[in-house]
Order: structure tokens, then C-alpha cells, then sequence
């Protein structure tokens, strides 16, 4: 059916691809069938039958035969071939297997921090990670927050022991925006519950907002939700009484009732949006790629890419996504920013740092003039109107004209006083039809 390299595991290390694959989301796989199969990078997996016929006949030539299959019946031949492999519980107890399957599971290990790296994860969570997975928990999720203009973005990575090995894989991660103020240095979210007869009470700790708020939402009888780095140096934010909740300090109410808008990725072995581009777009913002790839021709594009949170979230529980093609939709990042008259512009290095930041859908602060005075304001990327943001670290916006070259202004106003004659026009073209 098809033809493996001599690699030893090869066939577990595909099985194990394919199982991943299929978690994504994925049924279908092309291979070349006039060659073997020494990689998962030989591989090309698919949602549908239709795309995956559409690639296999895109890329079939005289010596290179492509056949797509169901990922099933891969998996089912891959799994026929490992017990062929191991034909004996000789072979299993075997030493020299063990020291085998040991090497083997510490590559997974360094394929899920080389993957987490690529995709911009803290040092800490990616040694979090290895934590937990060494100690064999079948299913484990780790965190870590981002900063947020606005509170905190909390980012969840979920991890997953397949059912047929000790090999993990990362499904996906997901990116939360909490508006709450966040955590000091060594604080935690505090359940503290009261103790009986005068003995003291316990104190259980969360990480993560929405995790705190909801295991106190559940909890029964009287107890405390609070902040600090422990029970006995403690800020309250609600309390319940009798399983009620009688109390919310006020600026704790929208963390407390609200929804943080949140978003699920699934990356594929590190590509994908990073977690700093996620987290930024979590928040509004939008983020340049450059290597996206069309799905039914397979060219690669570029594109400006936000989440429409306008339009709220789909039945899927994500927010649909919206692109401004590059350079087609007309937004050319340089050249916007040749409108204005940021100080950083004029130094080669600080320019092309700016240039990355607003790529990545950060809101970086540049130095502008503003009444005669140098002041430092946050600036953003608006590639659906082919504009730039100014706006202070507290939130205020900035009229974005006060920081237009004269060039650019007077275009501008040129624009403007062409868009009313045609506006002119067409309303007296309208009473003539009237009359």
C-alpha cells in the first residue's frame, strides 16, 4: 500500500502524527506513492476528501504517483506494522527496547519545546510543561498571562497523552481577555473558606481569573474570594453567604459577571499565529502574515488579519476572521507611516523595531510633538481604513491629524474637498431627476 524508510519507530511516529492530525481535525492524507515515506513531512493532511483529491491531482506527475487515503486506513496499516515489529513480549521486555522507547519519548519531549518556542511560550511554561509531563498525567494544561492595554491576556496550552503511547501532543491553545486588574508578583486568586469551632479555615489557590471566579460560583455556604499571597494577607473582591453571593467589590464586577472574549488555536508543530500575535488580536487588534496559504490552490499570501468581534462569536465559539490582503487591499505599512511625523521614523533601527511591532499587532510608543512639546503616545496599525492610531497610555485617542506631514495633510484635505463635490454633484443630479 505504501513504502516506509528503514527508520527505526518509523511507523509509531507516524501513527502518532496521524492521531494528532486527526484531534486537528484532519480525515484525509496524500502521499507519494512512488516513494517512501521517511517523515510526516512526507505526509499532506486534509479536513475533506474533495481538497484532499483537488492536491493529489494538482501535484501528480510520471514518477511522482500521489494517492489520498482516509487517515484511518493509514493509522490501521502503521499499526499493523508496529506489532509486526514487536512480535514478542521478549521483544517488550527487552533492555535494549527500553533504552529505545526511553530516547524516544525524550524526543517528544524536545519536539514540544522546540514547537513551544516557535510559537513565543514563556521559559516558565515551557518548563511547566516538562514538569507535568514527566510526570505522566494523560491530560494537562499549562499558562501563562500576557500583558493586556486593558488588564490581562491569560493563555491556555492543552496537551494530550495519546491513547496508544506515551508520546504528547499540543491540540491547541487558547487566548482569553480579562479586563481585571492583574496579579503582583507572587499573588494568587484565593477561595478562603471560614474554619468550624474556631479552627482556622482553608485557602485554595487559582491563577487564572475566570478559573477562580467560576470553582466560587459552585461553591456552597459562606465563603471569600480574594487576592494576595495568601489567606492571611488578603484583598477581598466577593463573598458568599448561605451559597449566595452577597458581595462584589466594584471594580471586581466586570471580571465577576462579565465574559472575557476568548479565542481557541490550533497550531500546526509551531506555525501558526504566535501567542503574542494571538493575544494582541484578542484585543482588537490586527497582525501582518506573511506565510498564509490559500487552502484550495495551496499559494502562499500575505495578509493583515483581525477577529471580526463585531459580528461576536460563530456556532464553533470563535470569532470568524477578517484579511486585508497585502499588497492588494492597499494598506502598505510604510508608506502609512511616511504620513506622520514620528520621531523613531528617522533612525534606520528604531524604525524597522516599529515596523515589526505594529506587524505583530503590538501598540508601541513613539515619540511625536503635540503642542510644542515632545509627548509619547501609543500607536496602532488600522489597515482596514489605511490609518494610523495615536492614542495616550490611558486610553484617550489622539486626533491623528495633529501628527500628519503637511504633504500629507494637504492630500488629505484635497481628498476631502473632491469627496464633497462629488457628493454636490450627485445631489443635484437627484433633484434634477426629481423635478
Amino acid at each position: 500500500m505504501f513504502k516506509l524508510g528503514n527508520k527505526t519507530g518509523l511507523a509509531a511516529e507516524l501513527r502518532e502524527y496521524l492521531e494528532e492530525q486527526v484531534s486537528l481535525g484532519c480525515k484525509w492524507v496524500v502521499y507519494d506513492s512512488d516513494n517512501e515515506i521517511s517523515s510526516k513531512f512526507d505526509l499532506d493532511c486534509f479536513v475533506d476528501e474533495n481538497s484532499a483529491l483537488d492536491f493529489e491531482e494538482e501535484y501528480q506527475q510520471i514518477l511522482n504517483w500521489h494517492l489520498s487515503i482516509p487517515i484511518a486506513d493509514m493509522v490501521y496499516h502503521l499499526s499493523a506494522l508496529e506489532k509486526a515489529a514487536m512480535s514478542s513480549d521478549e521483544k517488550l521486555n527487552n533492555p535494549k527496547t527500553s533504552l529505545k522507547t526511553k530516547a524516544m519519548n525524550l524526543n517528544n519531549l524536545e519536539d514540544r519545546k522546540d514547537e513551544m518556542k516557535a510559537l513565543g511560550a514563556s521559559e516558565q511554561t515551557i518548563a511547566k510543561m516538562e514538569e507535568l509531563m514527566k510526570n505522566g498525567d494523560a491530560k494537562f494544561k499549562v499558562h501563562q498571562v500576557m500583558p493586556a492595554n486593558k488588564g490581562q491576556v491569560d493563555v491556555e496550552f492543552y496537551f494530550q497523552q495519546s491513547s496508544k503511547s506515551e508520546y504528547y501532543f499540543l491540540n491547541k491553545f487558547t487566548v482569553a481577555h480579562n479586563l481585571g486588574k492583574p496579579l503582583e508578583k507572587d499573588q494568587h486568586y484565593l477561595i478562603i473558606t471560614p474554619g468550624e469551632n474556631g479552627k482556622a479555615g482553608s485557602a485554595k489557590q487559582f491563577d487564572l481569573v475566570t478559573d477562580a471566579v467560576e470553582a466560587f460560583k459552585k461553591r456552597e455556604g459562606s465563603v471569600e474570594l480574594a487576592i494576595g499571597k495568601d489567606a492571611a494577607h488578603k484583598q477581598t473582591l466577593a463573598t458568599m453567604e448561605n451559597g449566595k453571593v452577597n458581595f462584589v467589590t466594584k471594580d471586581f464586577r466586570g471580571a465577576f459577571y462579565g465574559k472575557p472574549a476568548s479565542q481557541t488555536m490550533w497550531p500546526d508543530r509551531g506555525k501558526g499565529f504566535t501567542v503574542q500575535q494571538s493575544a494582541q488580536m484578542i484585543q482588537g487588534y490586527a497582525v501582518h502574515r506573511n506565510d498564509l496559504v490559500n487552502f484550495l490552490s495551496g499559494e502562499p499570501y500575505a495578509a493583515w488579519v483581525k477577529f471580526d468581534m463585531d459580528k461576536g462569536v460563530g456556532a464553533n465559539g470563535n470569532f470568524n476572521l477578517q484579511q486585508y490582503h497585502d499588497p492588494q487591499y492597499g494598506f502598505d505599512l510604510p508608506k502609512v507611516l511616511d504620513n506622520y511625523k514620528i520621531k523613531e521614523l528617522s533612525v534606520p533601527e528604531k524604525r524597522e523595531k516599529l515596523e515589526a511591532d505594529l506587524r505583530n499587532g503590538l501598540t508601541p510608543l513613539v515619540n511625536v510633538e503635540k503642542d510644542g512639546q515632545s509627548v509619547k503616545l501609543l500607536l496602532e496599525a488600522v489597515p482596514r481604513y489605511g490609518k494610523m492610531n495615536f492614542f495616550t497610555p490611558d486610553g484617550k485617542m489622539e486626533k491623528r491629524e495633529m501628527f500628519m506631514t503637511k504633504e500629507a495633510l494637504t492630500n488629505l484635505l484635497d481628498a476631502g474637498q473632491e469627496k464633497g463635490k462629488n457628493k454636490d454633484k450627485q445631489q443635484e443630479a437627484g433633484m434634477g431627476i426629481g423635478s
